[in-house]
């Protein structure tokens, strides 16, 4: 097997990036999954910058191991060949906004009664129940939404959006997750079902400890710049050359690194003893730890730290993941080949199974690239068959036929 998904069919109807993301995750646990694009044009983020070699990079980044087929969903005979593969499918995925694919005659309701197997996944801004579902969204959108920017920034600075577009990410991510738990149901009962994701939930799901500090305390949560609410300390230092980031996440850790920065008084303090202390204490006692970090280097710092247990980092640059040994060791940096761009180096797969792994078995499609192969492998479709079915309008053309 060369993946635990190995078997599973997706048809994928989804584009720039939170659905993107979700069938990237299935197609790298081993799952079939067949790219349904618009013809001519494709998925949007095929133009979304950077480009190599003309190529967008965005795009070839959460695409791989897909197969990519062109059809006119507006087509008669383009929805019918959509409705045969449905039959032969296990998961639909789409991130269309509500409404749009019941008006093709694509919705859940429609497909799960061709295939009551059917495992239909919709992601959407706002999911598909309440006032604001037909709303369009962008990431953005939803995390000044969802909350997360009002407490994202600098003490006292205004709401800043997470570099990430973790809107769309952990989207995706719910969207694979709800994805296995159906198939995990499936398993059991032989019924299919509708996994309904939004972007604003799963930004308000993962507010962390935000919700239960406005329940419990009535105080509105504010920026905290890059420390910690409640842990001290918890944050980057400045050292003889660059920073470090720290997370004294204890008692036991704070009267250790107390002990191995020679600095018993301040171990010994009864103003800093315990992490309540430390917190209500953290205007006195963040000069004294930051007075003894600029001693030395970080090197020397992230050194001793780590020897003794303490957890601790350097703040790298996305360059300088790349001469990370644990990033290495871990293959989360892969070269791809890809045909027109050439070679890219894109993440590698998060998920390590020891039994199945994941693999990057092929790069991401060029446009319509497998039309011709799907229909024969799932359809048993002839060359002419798929000839005569281009002539309709309803597949587009490949760039290379």
């Amino acid at each position: 097997m060369y993946g635990a998904l190995q078997g599973l069919k997706v048809l994928d109807f989804t584009r720039v990036l939170a659905g993107p993301f979700a069938t990237m995750i299935l197609g790298d646990l081993g799952a079939e999954i067949i790219k349904v694009e618009r013809p001519l044009t494709g998925d949007d983020s095929r133009y979304f910058g950077p480009y190599q070699n003309g190529v967008s990079a965005y795009y070839i980044s959460i695409n791989r191991n897909k197969q990519s087929i062109t059809v006119d969903l507006k087509n008669s005979a383009g929805r019918s060949l959509i409705l045969e593969l449905i039959a032969e499918v296990d998961i639909v995925v789409e991130n269309f906004r509500p409404g749009t694919m019941e008006k093709l005659g694509l919705g859940y309701e429609q497909l799960q009664q061709i295939n009551p197997a059917l495992i239909y996944c919709a992601i959407s801004g706002f999911g598909h129940t309440g006032p604001y579902s037909t709303r369009p969204a962008y990431d953005a959108i939803v995390q000044a939404m969802g909350g997360i920017m009002s407490i994202t920034g600098q003490k006292g600075g205004p709401p800043t959006r997470v570099g990430p577009s973790i809107g769309d990410i952990t989207a995706g991510l719910y969207g694979a997750i709800g994805i296995l738990a159906a198939l995990q149901h499936r398993n059991v009962t032989g019924e299919g079902q509708k996994v309904d994701v939004a972007m604003l939930d799963c930004q308000v799901s993962i507010l962390e400890n935000a919700i239960a500090r406005y329940t419990t305390t009535g105080q509105i949560p504010q920026p905290s710049g890059n420390s910690h609410n409640f842990i001290v300390p918890f944050e980057p230092f400045a050292t003889a050359d660059g920073e470090i980031m720290i997370a004294i996440g204890n008692d036991k850790l704070w009267q250790k690194f107390c002990a191995i920065t020679k600095a018993a008084e301040l171990g010994c303090d009864p103003c800093f003893m315990t992490m309540t202390n430390r917190y209500d204490n953290y205007q006195t006692l963040r000069p004294q730890v930051a007075a003894i970090f600029r001693t030395k280097t970080t090197a020397y710092w992230n050194e001793l730290l780590n020897n003794n247990g303490i957890p601790c980092g350097p703040i790298n640059t996305i360059a300088q993941l790349f001469e990370d040994p644990q990033i290495e060791a871990r293959e989360m940096l892969i070269e791809l080949d890809q045909p027109i761009a050439g070679k890219l180096t894109v993440p590698g797969i998060p998920i390590k199974l020891n039994k199945t792994p994941g693999k990057i078995r092929y790069h991401a499609p060029q446009l319509g690239e497998h039309t011709t192969e799907v229909l024969a492998n799932i359809l048993g479709y002839s060359a002419a068959q798929t000839a005569d079915l281009r002539s309709t309008g309803a597949l587009g053309k490949f760039e290379k036929e």
